[in-house]
């Protein structure tokens, strides 16, 4: 067997895992996710390093929904280049400062009908813990997106003691292992191919998908964004503006 074939099996061993273990938590957020869009409210989501990855592709992506709002900071995720300005130095430092998170969170005007979904892997640093005790004291739904393994296996690093795990109301387990890379090569020391962040990208579709569903069911008509790379650009982007205005109106309505 390949290496690439090992770790497609992970990954899809993760996925399978998730989806056993993970479905009734991830309707759950879902669940969550529904109330805050049906009030006109809104679905924060946050990570800092790779976390950020999933956060982001909650909306504006095709085929997500208006109520959805990435909150990204430059400095939790800008840091590919490693050298110089923003590099990996200066966000080692940063992601573990406390008080930055409730900085981050003080920029935005949060409502207690709002929900906000949290992804980090060890779920131990200092300013996703900002983040999510700032929000549980503002009355937001707090889900995070986990792993239990590596987390339950880790100490805070933060002064509550605290772990993202043992502060959400809702968890989402990815049951990404304590090393995350996974596919072992002989005569090399350290585990390759890495997999938490693909997992949490799934289970972040899936709560959107399902919070799509459970809106309809409601007799609520979610703005789905649709794909512009198509010989239908004209009419995708006249819909695409058209949620655009729709999220203006919540952003609005609380300023």
């Amino acid at each position: 067997m390949t290496v690439v074939d090992r770790y497609f099996d992970l990954l899809i061993e993760r996925l399978e895992e998730v989806r056993a273990t993970q479905a009734q938590a991830i309707e759950r957020a879902a669940e969550a996710c529904a109330a805050s869009i049906a009030a006109d409210k809104l679905v924060f989501s946050f990570g800092t390093g790779h976390g950020a990855l999933p956060a982001l592709e909650m909306f504006p992506r095709t085929g997500t929904i208006v109520g959805f709002r990435p909150i990204v900071e430059s400095t939790m995720i800008s840091f590919h280049r490693v050298w110089g300005d923003m590099g990996a130095r200066q966000y080692r430092f940063i992601h573990a400062v406390e008080g930055y998170g409730r900085a981050i969170l003080s920029s935005h005007h949060l409502d207690p009908e709002d929900s906000i979904i949290l992804f980090s892997h060890s779920g131990v640093n200092a300013v996703i813990l900002d983040i999510a005790l700032g929000a549980k004291e503002k009355g937001l739904t707090v889900i995070a997106v986990t792993s239990l393994p590596h987390s339950s296996a880790s100490p805070s690093r933060h002064s509550s003691g605290k772990r993202l795990f043992e502060v959400a109301d809702i968890v989402v387990d990815t049951r990404a292992s304590l090393a995350d890379a996974s596919i072992r090569i002989d005569g090399l020391d350290a585990p390759v191919g890495a997999n938490s962040t693909s997992v949490a990208i799934g289970i972040a579709h899936a709560i959107v998908a399902a919070t799509a569903e459970r809106l309809v069911r409601q007799g609520i008509q979610p703005f789905v964004m649709v794909n512009p790379n198509t010989a239908g650009k004209q009419a995708a982007n006249t819909a695409n503006d058209r949620n655009y205005d729709a999220l203006w109106r919540r952003l609005i309505m609380r300023s």
